[in-house]
């Protein structure tokens, strides 16, 4: 899953980033309203971590813009003020949920996942399960049938992306915006290159899934019986 840090505590925003692609989170982090605004309306981010107090633009009048761009995904509003009045203003104009810093990690952690949980994305606690095959996105294992290998951070995030969108078909400008960033240099043989490495090791586990190509449009995980 993508997440979207706008803070412009650039150490904490550091540590944020951190701490969530130790998680197996994909981050991008921006120091200011206005490219908050930019990345967010991008349309590839799973949950956003918004700062109250930005240059430029400040949080508040950012959540405002992206809802009324129809901008779905969770909003975790993070700022110094504790105040009823505040956080009263932040969930009334979007936001999922509010928490004030100094935090515990571990609660901001969650506070994610029940976001997450509430629009209706998969966050599993302990894998995600497709066919015969669980990935354990903590610790990057595939297992299948007492049969276990351990993937790499971009197999990983790739085979989640397919796993959460079931049988919809996923075009590859959308796995690398979601894997790589919108803005990234990365090309339609990054991608090409994990789902072979990820055919490979589905292959070798003898798992009944299998990653189809439809010409001209993408990639779709199937399950055979």
């Amino acid at each position: 899953m993508r997440i979207l840090i706008v803070e412009d505590e650039v150490h904490l925003a550091e540590a944020l980033s951190q701490l969530l692609k130790k998680n197996h989170y994909s981050v991008d982090v921006v120091n200011d309203g206005h490219a908050g605004l930019d990345y967010a309306l991008s349309g590839i981010y799973d949950l956003l971590l918004l700062d109250i107090m930005l240059p430029g633009m400040d949080g508040m009048t950012l959540l405002k813009a992206i809802r009324a761009e129809g901008f779905a995904a969770p909003v975790i509003m993070l700022t110094a003020k504790g105040e009823v009045t505040d956080k009263i203003s932040g969930l009334d104009h979007g936001a999922d949920d509010y928490i004030a810093k100094p935090f515990n990690t571990d609660e901001l952690l969650a506070r994610m996942r029940a976001a997450l949980r509430r629009k209706g994305e998969v966050v599993p606690e302990d894998g995600l399960r497709f066919g015969n095959i669980e990935l354990n996105t903590s610790t990057l294992r595939l297992s299948c049938q007492g049969k276990e290998l351990k993937l790499i951070l971009k197999e990983s995030e790739l085979l989640e992306l397919l796993i959460t969108r079931r049988s919809a078909v996923t075009s590859k400008e959308q796995m690398i915006e979601k894997l790589w960033g919108f803005d990234s240099e990365a090309e339609h043989n990054n991608v090409e290159v994990y789902v072979s490495f990820l055919r490979k090791k589905l292959a070798f586990l003898d798992a009944s899934v299998r990653i189809n190509t439809i010409r001209g449009v993408g990639y779709v995980l199937e399950a055979t019986e």
